[in-house]
């Protein structure tokens, strides 16, 4: 499968961060954690059953209704919701981890259907179905691509060239499989689980902008002065 045509890649101002020299490296034993929950005011909507009965090859694998993951509220609380330091790192430098994020095609679903990688980490897509499933990605600051998976046990890596919150993910064959990958140029992130329940740990005191970003829900951003060893309580609302 192909991508189609791509144009040249210009680095963004945010990938030219991740290139620029690092300030001195700051103590670890005044490292922060930012610990919150998202929650959701109002009638939650009732899940979105998907129809996939039309494809044999994914019902199988599901004896029970199959949800959309596009919105998911239990108690009150929002999960696949990307929380992320937007502001307050600029001139320091975060090499990419070597342990690669895994994305699975699986049930004839990303999993997980949000994650988060660091410019230039690699990305492993895993195909854990006995059907064809492709990821084709819609980055507007990497190079867009369509990859393959047309057996079990087949995988493919990836990584991204600069910044982006969000990379959308989809299969071409069951277009109901979808996802999101938020890419920076440092590790300070999470999604949020079931329970609304995100951590950011590690985080070098300072101010910040964090921003949380859901698919459905939209964005919003809150500032946060984080001291040395604080567990900083910061929760979002929408």
């Amino acid at each position: 499968m192909t991508s189609g045509c791509a144009k040249k890649e210009t680095p963004s101002p945010e990938s030219a961060v991740s290139q620029a020299p690092a300030k001195s490296a700051f103590d670890p034993s005044t490292a922060a954690t930012l610990a919150g929950k998202v929650l959701f005011t109002g009638q939650a909507p009732a899940p979105k059953e998907l129809s996939i009965k039309g494809n044999p090859e994914c019902s199988v694998f599901h004896k029970e209704p199959l949800y959309s993951e596009e919105l998911l509220v239990k108690d009150g609380a929002v999960q696949n919701v990307f929380v992320y330091v937007k502001e307050g790192l600029e001139g320091m430098n975060f090499p990419p981890p070597a342990a690669p994020v895994t994305i699975e095609n699986k049930g004839c679903v990303y999993l997980p259907h949000v994650t988060g990688a660091q410019v230039g980490q690699p990305v492993i897509f895993l195909n854990e179905d006995p059907t064809l499933h492709n990821i084709h990605s819609f980055p507007k600051n990497s190079r867009p691509w369509n990859l393959g998976l047309p057996f079990q046990g087949m995988k493919q890596t990836k990584s991204f060239s600069a910044p982006e919150v969000m990379v959308p993910l989809k299969c071409d064959v069951h277009p109901w499989m979808t996802g999101y990958i938020g890419v920076l140029a440092h590790p300070y992130f999470a999604v949020s689980d079931e329970n609304g329940k995100f951590e950011i740990k590690n985080l070098p005191p300072g101010d910040y902008v964090i921003e949380a970003w859901h698919e459905k829900l939209g964005a919003q951003t809150q500032k946060v002065h984080v001291e040395p060893r604080e567990r900083k309580g910061v929760d979002f609302t929408f």
